[in-house]
């Protein structure tokens, strides 16, 4: 199988959603071991937002159902969507799937835009209309920046899991094997994910 990790690397100089704390690591020299100190946002790199992201009664990222996260997925090709992702793009291209991943203009991107692309409204619905228990979006956002929250609400309001700023600059559209896994972090909103997809070897 071809392992293909479509997770941004953390790192101290990396591309932070405006009022996100920035990531900060310190390593430091113990004898004959080394550690290090993290300090991050729930939200840092490529993350998964639980329901309690905006759900006052809604899932934290450790009680969110797993098998959302693991199994068949389809990674779509929305580049030439702009900014605004409608549900024109999606329909007819999600029956048969129930996680999704959404590759954009923003790929290979390193630098915060406020017109980054990101799901309308209608779009969210027909996702959650789709049954679709997961879908990612490599930007940083799943919604818009001058947002209310619409989008968000939609989608984990059905059981719908977002994952946030993937790397999907190297994948090509199709149907892949995912795992994306959060830190079992009691209680919180969200969490940084390693994310990989698999696929047969051509």
């Amino acid at each position: 199988m071809k392992i293909i990790d479509v997770t941004r690397p953390l790192a101290n100089d990396m591309l932070v959603y405006p009022g996100d704390q920035p990531p900060s690591f310190r390593q430091e020299e113990r004898g004959p071991y080394r550690v290090s100190n993290l300090r991050m946002s729930t939200h840092t790199g490529t993350h998964i937002d639980a329901p309690a992201h905006y759900l006052k009664n809604g899932d934290t990222i450790d009680t969110i159902p797993l098998n959302n996260l693991i199994g068949r997925c389809r990674v779509l090709d929305v580049r030439g969507a702009g900014s605004t992702i409608t549900s024109d793009q999606l329909r007819g291209r999600i029956a048969g799937t129930t996680r999704l991943l959404l590759k954009t203009s923003f790929s290979g991107t390193d630098r915060f835009t406020k017109d980054y692309p990101c799901l309308s409204v209608d779009a969210a619905q027909l996702v959650t209309r789709s049954r679709i228990q997961c879908i990612g979006i490599d930007s940083p956002s799943i919604e818009s920046f001058h947002c209310d929250g619409a989008v968000h609400h939609e989608l984990l309001g059905h059981g719908c899991i977002i994952i946030e700023l993937l790397d999907l600059s190297c994948v090509t559209e199709g149907d892949y094997d995912m795992v994306a896994l959060p830190l079992r972090l009691k209680g919180l909103d969200g969490s940084p994910a390693r994310v990989v997809l698999s696929a047969p070897e051509e």
